[in-house]
């Protein structure tokens, strides 16, 4: 990864640091005719043009005084392509309606995570994931009350890494990540496994920082008791690592102590029990999932977790979001 796809997206980080219009950043970041992904309702969308149209400038109008602040970012390489990845919150006042979500008009939270496919030094091809449960929870909008583990963990604003160094703006020892992107390739493989293989790759008092619509949970025990039952509520329950030919990872990669992973889609599985207090309709379902996480020495302590859940819920035939025309 070029030192230039490094400051190009720090170049781009900056200019939404503070209010401003922000077309400009995203022409100067984005190709002119990018494919741009981001979860339901927006979907895909076609051009940067497109892109401020349909999802910038709206927040922009929803949310006075917006910025947006990151807590990591990183770049690598995945099968031959350049990418570049980070995550934090969108931050301002929630003054007007925004996707039908009734505005609050108090300071509110919107967290993003971005995978951005790098080619000729602009953004040719990116994913961008947004926990719209979150705010709506925190908005007190969002219908449903339950998670998919034996309860719902915490749900609210979700901090940062621990150690307070996931902006990698200088190039990273490539041997360090390396390790950190084996092991995190050791432990998914041990995923949905009966003897809970992945235990040994987490520090005991991990933090899994899951999508709001989840909850967030501390320690190896209690993030078990979200894991399991997730995992039984879908019959072959596998994502892109397993090479189920269903799924697919866009890209996987290591920087300095850190890894980073996305599929859209990420996991499969056919629902055999209950889901977010959905009956289960015996059919397969498919979810945009994407994950960030941080080592120390030889185990996980910290991931960051982001699922498209309404995308997930209307394969089960029922719509969590707001009546909203674009």
């Amino acid at each position: 990864m070029s030192s230039y796809n490094r400051s190009l997206y720090l170049r781009y980080a900056d200019a939404l640091r503070h209010p401003g219009h922000f077309s400009t950043a995203i022409s100067e970041f984005f190709a002119k005719d990018a494919n741009i992904n981001v979860v339901h309702p927006f979907n895909e969308i076609q051009s940067a043009d497109a892109f401020f149209l349909k999802f910038m400038a709206p927040l922009q109008q929803a949310f006075e005084g917006l910025y947006r602040r990151d807590y990591i970012f990183m770049t690598g390489q995945f099968e031959g392509k350049d990418w570049i990845s980070s995550t934090g919150y969108y931050v301002g006042r929630f003054a007007k309606d925004w996707i039908g979500i009734k505005a609050t008009d108090t300071l509110c939270y919107l967290r993003y995570g971005e995978f951005h496919q790098v080619k000729n030094g602009k953004v040719v091809e990116s994913y961008i994931y947004l926990d719209i449960p979150e705010l709506m929870i925190a908005c007190n909008e969002w219908p449903l009350k339950m998670g998919p583990g034996l309860s719902r963990g915490y749900t609210g604003l979700i901090q940062g890494p621990a150690s307070c160094d996931g902006v990698i703006a200088k190039a990273s020892d490539p041997n360090e990540g390396q390790r950190s992107y084996e092991i995190v390739n050791n432990m998914l493989n041990e995923l949905a496994t009966k003897d809970e293989a992945w235990r040994p790759y987490w520090h005991e008092n991990m933090m899994w920082y899951g999508p709001g619509a989840f909850g967030s949970f501390i320690g190896i025990d209690e993030f078990a008791s979200f894991q399991v039952p997730f995992e039984s509520q879908f019959d072959g329950w596998s994502g892109g690592t397993k090479n189920n030919g269903m799924t697919k990872h866009f890209t996987r990669f290591g920087d300095g102590n850190y890894t980073c992973s996305g599929g859209w889609p990420s996991l499969t599985g056919i629902n055999v029990k209950s889901f977010l207090g959905q009956a289960p309709s015996q059919e397969r379902v498919f979810m945009r999932v994407c994950d960030w996480w941080r080592r120390e020495n030889e185990l996980l302590v910290e991931n960051w977790v982001f699922v498209d859940i309404p995308h997930v819920l209307l394969q089960l035939g029922y719509d969590p979001l707001p009546y909203w025309q674009d």
